[in-house]
């Protein structure tokens, strides 16, 4: 899979082996933060820049070129999996991704239908094709989903939310009804990703922003059983799979032995705790505050090198933020970012050799 790749370190980082330095690429880098990226936007929403495959690899593509990044991302969104399954998703100006109906009564449930990833997100499909397409080899391309706990989270609050208090409810009052939807979107998920390794994603990840929403016995319930099954179902195609349980720090050993090769590690977690419970199991990746990018060059400097330090001698890490990058950050604070990332990492590899 890396064999024609000219930069193959986030591979190489993904499966534990030696790089000349630590890779770096920053969620959500194909965004808001970006003059280019609000030139697509001001000529489509963002459904629509979603949905049309050449404005989706535009701007896939621009973070590679601007800021250095050592993988591309596909842009796209985690609800397209909902709306596949009939819900009707609208993103609000202010206020994000809105169902207007959500799920509350069981027959609300029931009307969800199978996707059918073909046919309902091929323009995903298409958009990776085109970025692999554009990319040559320069750099690897990653695929993504959410969670079903997640997605279940959207679907059943409607919105996003302070207190869960739907589906948390839903969780003590119906539990087999909400572990039936946890079922579909598992099926759904493990269909969605393998179709984008097929597509050309050579890195996928999965994200569960909502993770720590949950108590850890919670998480084990209604979250950690389904993202196995999908790492299960989807390893054997050869991509490499990073699992972000967002402020799941709490089972970061068990989500060591699920099957994933990386865990993404939240801003409020500690680099070095995390290694110590994965225990060589899985590489890490992560973990800059994103506002720390608001900092004068020098600081920012100082975060990357703090980062860098806790990872150790850097074999299995990526660098990444511990979560996406806001909207507001100076695009020469994320250049600058990725440039000392490489420099003191390619500094630190010196001095151990």
């Amino acid at each position: 899979m890396s064999k024609n790749l000219k930069n193959n370190i986030l591979l190489k980082a993904c499966r534990r082996e030696p790089t000349p330095r630590t890779p770096v690429w920053i969620m959500r880098q194909a965004g808001r933060y970006l003059p280019e990226y609000q030139k697509v936007r001001s000529r489509a929403d963002f459904l629509t820049m979603c949905r049309t495959p050449e404005l989706a690899a535009e701007v896939t593509l621009q973070p590679v070129e601007i800021i250095g990044v050592d993988a591309a991302i596909i842009f796209s969104d985690i609800l397209v999996i909902p709306q596949a399954m009939g819900m009707n998703l609208n993103f609000v100006e202010g206020r994000g991704p809105i169902f207007e109906t959500p799920l509350r009564m069981e027959k609300d449930f029931n009307k969800l239908r199978p996707v059918s990833v073909e046919e309902d997100l091929g323009y995903v499909l298409k958009a990776l094709q085109l970025v692999k397409n554009e990319l040559a080899g320069s750099v690897p391309l990653i695929g993504f989903a959410g969670a079903p706990w997640t997605l279940a989270a959207y679907m059943i609050e409607g919105h996003g939310s302070k207190n869960f208090t739907e589906i948390k409810s839903l969780m003590y009052k119906a539990p087999d009804l909400l572990r039936g939807l946890l079922d579909k979107l598992s099926i759904a998920v493990a269909d969605f990703l393998s179709a984008q390794i097929k597509a050309g994603a050579q890195v996928v990840q999965i994200f569960d922003s909502w993770a720590g929403i949950l108590t850890p016995e919670d998480f084990r319930t209604f979250s950690l059983p389904y993202i196995t099954r999908i790492v299960q179902t989807i390893k054997t195609m050869g991509a490499p799979v990073i699992v972000f349980a967002r402020n799941a720090g709490h089972s970061f050993e068990a989500l060591a032995g699920i099957g994933a090769d990386v865990l993404s590690v939240s801003w409020t977690e500690d680099l070095q705790d995390a290694k110590k419970m994965v225990n060589g199991k899985v590489a890490l990746q992560g973990n800059l505050d994103p506002c720390a990018l608001f900092a004068p060059r020098e600081e920012i400097r100082k975060q990357v090198i703090s980062v860098l330090e806790k990872a150790g001698n850097g074999v299995g890490h990526i660098f990444n933020l511990g979560h996406g990058i806001l909207p507001e950050t100076p695009v020469e604070n994320a250049k600058a970012l990725v440039e000392f990332v490489k420099e003191e990492s390619e500094n630190r590899k010196a001095r151990q050799e």
